[in-house]
This record gives structure tokens, sequence and C-alpha cells, in this order.
């Protein structure tokens, strides 16, 4: 510090993007040598915690349930952001209107952040799905970098080699932060679609955890399928509005799905294996109280069967299921993760490579009963 007399001196502290520490020095003395001889003032400024829910205006699939649930009450306008992505404000619930691809449009919460000064808690995206039996659906799903071989296209990188470039935004070996809200919201869903008249004709499903955009918070995408006679569907875009009315406590009552590891059940479903729909995990999560982390089908699995005599079993499959380990663990603080095998999608060998790896990863392995 200078030479300074009577003067007070201000050091600012961020921490992790939610609160402000700001510490004022106030002496007497010539030069402070010591924090032990400074008057210290210490206050805390906690920034409000808010949920982005993002769409753009090219999917009738996104721009739909944004603009079912912008009719409903309390909504007013909020901030731009840059460089001219509309904002709407209720409560602590923010919704973002862009026109660019919804899996393109990568930092989308820490943008927010800079922009407005919150921090942001959630995201939420909406958009059409796609599949090849453009069977009607209302889905859910984490997100990271997964590709699905059944996709022309591909949905995601998260086993790709490094220096390969993603074919859907994000970066290969990424897996967002999951939202705790998956397990909990497909179960509304579920009761909701049912309510509505939806089922049988839509199914209602998670999938597994694919494509991007980029996020450092927890993250879910909820979804229309699978044709354009479906992404516009009313019926469906107001159930999909409800849901996050609902599941966000925007009409007075409680929230569906916040993550407390001192109440309630502390288990975490970490689904390894099956097919890109995951019914076995499914049929689990559809309990109630079962939270759901990362869900790696078979496809983000690639495994290269060893030539005989040989017992390394190449493939980036250790990769995925470490880096989607690791960002469940992160989501879930205290709680307790579970990998859930769908033993009957592996092959033996493949099956006793995957429990030995979780063995040595000191990852629990759980039956279907264990998570009840």
């Amino acid at each position: 510090f200078p030479n300074v007399k009577n003067k007070s001196r201000n050091m600012i502290l961020k921490i992790r993007g939610q609160n402000i520490i700001r510490f004022s020095f106030k002496t007497n003395a010539t030069r402070i040598k010591s924090l032990l001889n400074a008057t210290c003032r210490v206050t805390v400024t906690k920034r409000e915690m808010v949920t982005l829910i993002v769409a753009t205006t090219s999917d009738p699939a996104s721009i739909n349930p944004a603009a079912a649930l912008l009719a409903m009450p309390g909504w007013t306008a909020g901030p731009i952001l840059p460089p001219d992505m509309k904002s709407f404000v209720n409560k602590q619930t923010r919704v973002i209107q862009h026109d660019g691809s919804i899996v393109k449009e990568d930092d989308l919460d820490s943008r927010w952040e800079e922009a407005t000064g919150e921090a942001v808690d959630e995201v939420i995206f909406l958009s059409r799905h796609t599949a090849v039996s453009n069977r009607p659906a209302l889905t859910v799903h984490p997100i990271g970098m997964l590709k699905d071989q059944n996709f022309p296209s591909g949905v995601g990188v998260l086993h790709l080699k490094e220096g390969e470039s993603p074919p859907q935004g994000g970066k290969p070996g990424w897996a967002a932060l999951t939202s705790p809200r998956i397990g909990p919201w497909l179960r509304l869903l579920k009761k909701m679609a049912e309510a509505h008249s939806l089922v049988p004709e839509f199914e209602i499903t998670l999938e597994g955890t694919h494509h991007g955009p980029i996020t450092s918070k927890p993250t879910m995408f909820l979804e229309i399928g699978s044709t354009e006679e479906y992404w516009k569907r009313q019926d469906a875009a107001q159930v999909m509005a409800l849901l996050m009315w609902e599941g966000l406590g925007l009409g007075g009552g409680e929230a569906v799905g916040d993550w407390n590891s001192e109440t309630g059940k502390r288990k975490v479903l970490l689904g390894i294996g099956g097919g890109h729909y995951a019914p076995r995990h499914m049929d689990v999560v559809l309990k109630d109280d079962v939270w759901v982390g990362h869900l790696l089908s078979g496809y983000s699995l690639p495994m290269e069967e060893p030539k005989p005599g040989e017992k390394h079993i190449g493939g980036t499959w250790r990769q995925s299921i470490q880096a989607a380990f690791e960002a469940t663990i992160a989501s879930f603080p205290g709680g307790e993760i579970v990998a859930h095998l769908d033993h009957k999608s592996f092959k033996g060998w493949q099956k006793k490579a995957i429990t030995e790896f979780l063995a040595e990863q000191n990852i629990n392995v759980g039956k279907p009963n264990d998570f009840t």
C-alpha cells in the first residue's frame, strides 16, 4: 500500500461467480504491515441466482413452448443480451430468445452473468427432437459430447479423440453438469402429458447424453418430437410450458427437483449402456425420489475387442465414463453416485471390462432395487 493516513483501502474478492466480498481497511499507521494492525469490515453481497430458459425462433418446438410460457402471468421485458437477444423476466426465471442454432450458442450462462451481474443457477434449452421412427415424443436429457451413430449428422462427441471436430456444438471429451431436475421433471412430465391426453400418442422418455452447446451450469434439454407436424403441436407446447411453470414454482407452488443432500434420498443414477432412449434406466427413474446424472448409451462407449493373446481393450469408453462420472458428482454435491448398467446391452467381455474399470475408479454399481 502507498503511504496513507486515516484513509480506507478496499479489496473485492469474487468467489465462483456467486458472491462478492468487499474488504475495507482503515488504519492510522503510515503503512499497513500486517492485517493484525488493521480494522477490517467485511460486507457480503449475494448475487441473485436465476434460471435461464433458452429458445430459438428458428425452431417451432423451441419457440412455441417459450411463447406459451410467456403468455402466463408475471412476465416483463428484460435486458438485451448482446448482440441482439431478447429476454423476459419473471421472479428468478429468465427466458432468452435468439435466432440461431440451439446447439451452437455456447456459453450463454457466462454471457448472461457478464451482461447482467446475475448469477445463473441452471440452464434449460427448448428444442425439437428427431427420431428415425418419426414417433411423437416428449423427451428430457442431459447434454455432453457424445456421438449417436443412428443420426446422419451425429449428435455430440464425448468420446471423440483430441483434434476431432464436434458435429453439433461443444467440444470433445466434455460433459455438462446435469440438472438435478431431470428425474423429477420426467415424472412430472409423464403425469401432465397423461392429464392432457397426449399419452399414448406421445411417448414420454429420457434420452442418452448428447450434443452441445457448451455450458458451465447444470443443464438439460426439453424436446418435442419427432416430425414437423408434432414440432408445431400447440397442445405439446402447452404441456412443456406447464412443466416449466410448475416445475420452477412460477405459479406460487414449490419448485420441483431442487437438489438438497441434507434431505430425502441421495442416490443418483449414472446410466451406462443401452440404447439412445435408455428404457432400462427409465424403468428405475420413473420410481419416486430417483435422481438422474449422465446417461451413457452404448454408442458413446466405443470398445475395441482385444486380439487373441492381448488384454487391453481399446477405444475411448473409459474417458466417456470418467467424464460423465465427474460431471455427475459435481452436479449433486453430497450425493451418492451409483452406476446402473444395462447388462443385456453388453457382450460378456465388454461387461467384464466396464465393471472392472468401475471398481478401479471406486464407482459403486447398483441394481434397480438399490434405488428404491
